[in-house]
Order: C-alpha cells, then sequence, then structure tokens
C-alpha cells in the first residue's frame, strides 16, 4: 500500500506530470517514467528500509493515532521527499540556482503529500478493518469532567462495543461547546436532563480526581436528583503512581454521600519493638496492623482464631512489607485470647510491648441467640480479662482494648458483655503499675463485616427490597481507616483506664441511607412495592436492636490533644464485687445458663435492658 502511494505521488508531483506538462503532452506517460525510474526507485528503497527497520510496520493500524507512529511517518516522508530531490539533482552536471529551489520547494511538497496519503491511508485502513459497531444494547456514559482524566477514561473504553459516550460534562466555560473527539462538552444542567431523556438508562462517569471532598459531594447531591447511576473514576497516572490496583471503574464510594469531616490519618511511628493485636483477621484489626506497619516496629504479631482470616491478613502484610522494603517480621498466630497461659507464653518469648486487643464476637443477633449468649461472655469478657491479667503479669507496656458505642445503656448481650469488658479493664488497670490499659469507644465502621453498606450494595444488585430494621433507626459512621488511625493516636494519649469516645459527627438515619444509595444506583424508589424501581422493606428491629446508638455513659468528657477523641470518666465497680461477678458469669457460661447470665448483666451493667425476647428458637 506505502509502495502504490509512494508512486502516486511521486507521479503527480514528481517529474512524469511535471515533464509532460512541459512538453505539453507530447512525451508519453510511460517513457517519461522509464527515462525517471532510478529517481523513484531509491527514494522508495530508502523509505521502505527506514520503515522496517525502526519498526513502523510493526504498528497496530488500530491504534495508529499513537505519536510514536506519526513520528516515525513524518520522518520517513522527509527521508523519501528529499531523497528524490537529491538523485534527481544528480542527474544534471551542471544545475542553475534558481532549479535548485524549484527542486527544493518540490521535495518538500512531495514529503508532505505522502506523510498525508501514509496517514489517511492508515485511517482508512482502520474504519475497514476495524468499523465501528454500534450495538443497540450499549450503555449510553455520559464522563463528567472533560480534562485530562476525562479524555483518558474515554480513550480507556472508546473501543467497547457495550458503552456508547453520549457526551462530556463540565462545568468551565471554555470548555463548553467544544468537542474532544468528536462527542460534545456540555455545561448546563438542562443537557444533562436532556441527555437523560434520550438516553433513560445514562450512566455518569466521574471524572475529576483533583476534587476535595466537599466538592464532590456538591456534584454528587446536584446529579442524584437526576436519577442517575454515578461511578468514580481516578486518573489512570494516578492508579499507577498509588501503586492501586486498576481492575475497573469503581464504584462511588460511600465517602462522598454520608455528611462527615474526614479524618487525617495519623503520622504512624515506631511505637515499640513488638506488637501483638488480636482478632488481627478482622475489619479493625487488619487496618491497625496495616497502618502500624508503616511505622516499621521490629515484628507484628498476628494472633486470630480463624485460619483463613489469619492467612489473609499475613499475605497482605507482607505484600506491602515488600512494595515498601520494610524490615519488620510478621508473625502469624493461631489462639483463642481466653487461653492466659498462652498469651503469656506468646509476650514473653516474642518480648511483646504494646497489645491492641480488637477480637471479639461483635454481630448482635448472633450473641443474642439463646445458645451462643455464653460463648459471648467467654470469648468478650473473660477474653478481655484473660488478656490483661497476661499483659499485666508480662509488664506489657501498653493494652488497648477495642469497645464499641451498644456498650452504653446496651440493649443486648454484645453491648452489655462490652461494657463489662470495660469496666474489668478499667478495674484492672487501677491494679497494675507498669502497665497502661485503656479502652477506645466508637460506632459502626463503613463496609466491615457486618455492615449495613455492603448488605445494601447487594440488595440493590440483586434488584431489592432494600431491608431496614425500622424506619427511624439512626447510627454513626466512620470509614475503618479512620477509626483505626484514631484508635492508634488514642493509645498514645492513655494514661490507665482511660475510656477514650471518637468523635463519629452526627448520626445518620438508614432509610436516608438506604434512598440515596437506590438514587445514586439510578434506580428509582417503588413506594408501594409493585411500582417500578426497588423498594424499602421495613422489617422490625432485631433482637436487641435500638433505634439509636450513644456514646457517652455519664455525660462528661474531656478534650483531647485530637479533637476526634475524647476521654470519658465512667465509674466502675469495686474489685471485690467484680471478682464475685466474674466467678458468677464463669458458672453461668460453663453450663450455658443464658437466663442467669443476663440477670447479671442486668444488675451490673448500667442502663442494660432487654430491647427484645432472647432468640430462643
Amino acid at each position: 500500500a506505502d509502495t502504490l502511494t509512494a508512486f502516486n505521488c511521486w507521479l503527480v508531483f514528481g517529474p512524469p506530470t511535471s515533464l509532460m506538462i512541459a512538453s505539453g503532452f507530447k512525451i508519453t506517460l510511460i517513457s517519461v517514467i522509464q527515462q525517471n525510474y532510478v529517481n523513484f526507485v531509491i527514494p522508495l528503497a530508502l523509505t521502505l528500509i527506514y520503515f522496517f527497520y525502526f519498526g513502523f510496520y510493526r504498528s497496530l493500524v488500530k491504534f495508529f493515532n499513537s505519536k510514536d507512529s506519526i513520528f516515525r511517518s513524518l520522518i520517513g516522508s522527509i527521508l523519501f521527499g528529499f531523497s528524490w530531490g537529491a538523485v534527481y539533482i544528480n542527474q544534471y552536471e551542471l544545475i542553475r540556482t534558481d532549479f535548485l529551489t524549484t527542486i527544493f520547494l518540490q521535495s518538500l511538497l512531495l514529503s508532505a503529500v505522502f506523510y498525508a496519503f501514509l496517514q489517511i491511508s492508515r485511517d482508512i485502513a482502520g474504519l475497514i478493518i476495524y468499523p465501528k459497531k454500534n450495538r443497540s444494547d450499549a450503555k449510553p456514559i455520559l464522563i463528567y469532567g472533560a480534562g485530562s482524566a476525562g479524555n483518558e477514561l474515554y480513550h480507556a473504553i472508546k473501543h467497547d462495543p457495550l458503552i456508547r459516550v453520549v457526551g462530556f460534562f463540565d462545568n468551565s466555560y471554555k470548555l463548553q461547546g467544544a468537542q474532544i473527539n468528536g462527542i460534545t462538552i456540555f455545561g448546563k444542567k438542562k443537557h444533562i436532563k436532556k441527555l437523560i431523556n434520550d438516553n433513560p438508562n445514562l450512566e455518569v462517569y466521574l471524572a475529576i480526581p483533583s476534587l476535595r471532598t466537599h466538592e464532590r459531594r456538591k456534584i454528587i447531591s446536584e446529579l442524584e436528583q437526576y436519577r442517575v447511576a454515578i461511578r468514580s473514576m481516578p486518573a489512570l497516572h494516578e492508579l499507577i503512581a498509588n501503586e492501586k490496583i486498576m481492575t475497573e471503574i469503581q464504584d462511588l464510594s460511600i465517602d462522598d454521600l454520608l455528611p462527615r469531616q474526614m479524618v487525617r490519618k495519623a503520622q504512624v511511628m515506631n511505637i515499640g519493638n513488638s506488637i501483638l493485636i488480636t482478632g488481627a483477621g478482622g475489619s479493625i484489626g487488619s487496618e491497625i496492623a496495616r497502618q502500624l506497619l508503616l511505622g516499621n516496629p521490629k515484628r507484628i504479631i498476628l494472633f486470630e482464631i480463624s485460619e483463613i482470616n489469619l492467612y489473609t491478613i499475613e499475605a497482605e502484610l507482607k505484600a506491602i512489607k515488600k512494595s515498601r522494603d520494610l524490615s519488620t517480621e510478621i508473625i502469624p498466630i493461631l489462639g483463642d485470647v481466653k487461653n492466659k497461659s498462652r498469651l503469656i507464653n506468646i509476650f514473653t518469648n516474642h518480648k511483646v510491648g504494646y497489645v491492641y486487643h480488637a477480637a471479639a464476637y461483635k454481630h448482635v443477633p448472633i450473641v443474642e441467640y439463646y445458645e451462643n449468649i455464653s460463648e459471648g461472655v467467654k470469648n468478650n469478657i473473660l477474653g478481655t480479662k484473660s488478656l490483661c491479667e497476661a499483659a499485666i503479669e508480662c509488664n506489657i507496656k501498653r493494652v488497648v482494648v477495642i469497645s464499641t458505642d451498644k456498650a452504653v445503656r446496651p440493649t443486648n448481650i454484645m453491648g452489655a458483655s462490652k461494657r463489662f469488658a470495660e469496666m474489668i479493664t478499667q478495674s484492672l488497670d487501677k491494679k497494675s503499675s507498669s502497665t497502661i490499659l485503656c479502652m477506645v469507644r466508637f460506632g459502626n465502621v463503613m463496609n466491615s463485616s457486618g455492615s449495613v453498606i455492603p448488605l445494601f450494595r447487594k440488595q440493590i444488585s440483586l434488584g431489592g427490597p432494600l431491608t431496614i430494621t425500622h424506619n427511624e433507626v439512626t447510627r454513626f459512621f466512620m470509614t475503618i481507616s479512620e477509626a483505626s488511625s484514631l484508635v492508634i493516636q488514642a493509645g498514645e494519649y492513655a494514661e490507665g483506664g482511660d475510656v477514650f469516645i471518637l468523635d463519629m459527627g452526627e448520626q445518620v438515619k438508614i432509610i436516608d441511607l438506604a434512598k440515596k444509595m437506590i438514587h445514586l444506583s439510578g434506580r428509582n424508589i417503588s413506594y408501594d412495592g409493585n411500582s417500578e424501581g426497588i423498594e424499602i422493606k421495613e422489617i422490625g428491629l432485631r433482637p436487641g436492636e435500638k433505634l439509636f446508638e450513644e456514646l457517652l455513659i455519664s455525660g462528661k468528657e474531656i478534650q483531647t490533644p485530637n479533637k476526634k477523641i475524647f476521654k470519658s470518666l465512667e465509674p466502675f465497680p469495686d474489685e471485690d464485687i467484680l471478682s464475685k461477678t466474674i466467678e458468677s458469669l464463669e458458672k453461668a457460661s460453663e453450663v450455658n445458663d443464658y437466663k442467669n447470665i443476663i440477670d447479671i448483666l442486668k444488675m451490673h451493667v448500667e442502663g442494660y435492658k432487654q430491647q427484645n425476647e432472647i432468640i430462643n428458637q
């Protein structure tokens, strides 16, 4: 194809046509070609050799618009045009100055025309070999953001036959009305409404990664009224720079939807030679492990009762360690926090300095089932007791116990057991002279196991309904990363027996969260269960569940150096009373006397009152 293209360019803009015109067409085309074929063959050979040698013919026609191919075709075209001029001039012994100028201009024209035909031929070939297929079921996409990230996104998805980009949207008045690859850039909200009317299944890909959180949230709130699905797209170059996994366009993060103030992640320092984390494979325990690893301590002991959870977090931490060239020793240990002698052995062998106790049975309905009540008490109460006692005996520097907002005036076994565990920690700290023990209390963390957010996502993907327990239920929300960062910081502020409370902002109504997630998935809400859309169904409070959560028992709080962390002053029983109560709980839990366990907890946990009957079948 390039040989024919070069021949036609030489024929029209080279000697053949110019000589025929000069002779008044007395010379035939065949004779002109025969007399001048050398000044075509030599330039063609040089050009083809250059193209072959520099890989021009290894370029894929489908992606020929790359800068590299354009550069090589330009060099080849110049080589063809000016090598022709050199060969043509060499045929003459005497050359006039004005003739040299003519040959130079002719060489330049030949180069330009040949370059143009090279590009055009490949564009035509691309259209013939790879015709654009407009499938009727292609998903219409509006790319929000016409900057570099939006352009990157367009080029990443334009070859997908199941996606049809209907436009770009950008607030910049400089871009409105312009086009990218023939696709219009819109800039007014009325345009979005028209696009939705023309494309009922329209989705919006948000491609402005430089936006701040409040700016993103503002855009999302504006788009929510149009009932379109929104997906957030980081810039491709940022994905690579941040070592993120570039697998697909991620669903919009719930971080953009909740009215929260973002918490800056703490600068994690090397807080000790050896750190042990119980429940290391859980949502909070694993994130604490990730953040502490960045401080490059001597070793991190991952203590976990679940083998698969232990395997997963160990593999992840080892990958982080390798990628960041850290020297921390990562030790995975299977074990139960109720086994005090085992803990003492681990503390001693690995010279543990800090302990983060995240192991707990936390799913309210599971622990509320009568067959599981004794196990909940054993793990949450007696497990915490054995851990704290072992830490004191081994002179551990600091123990941070992870608690929950459900421990405040609890309405379920899980919350009552966690409040009792807090009181044990407070009491043991009072006896200890070398070990500092403290607790950190906070509410729901987003996307943790058992969180309502992944449940809603799954229910939306299945077409609904979304199930909520009560229309008036409210909950605190914080990201796992934020909560873990604040837990680490709170531990540093501990003086002994402290109950730290994380400021989680305003409580969010679960029904409002459900509506927002439905809207931003591009669906409507079905209020009667029969109309088109996703229904929100109220199924009633679960056993032990209450409408709202609290973080304070006494109402007294002390500010710490971090405005997101408070310290609560809360009472706890005398050591003698606590010891006798623990002994009673041990006996009752051994025989699964759940009724006695409930009576004991009601007597000693402030505000504990059963919200519903215990699940007994």
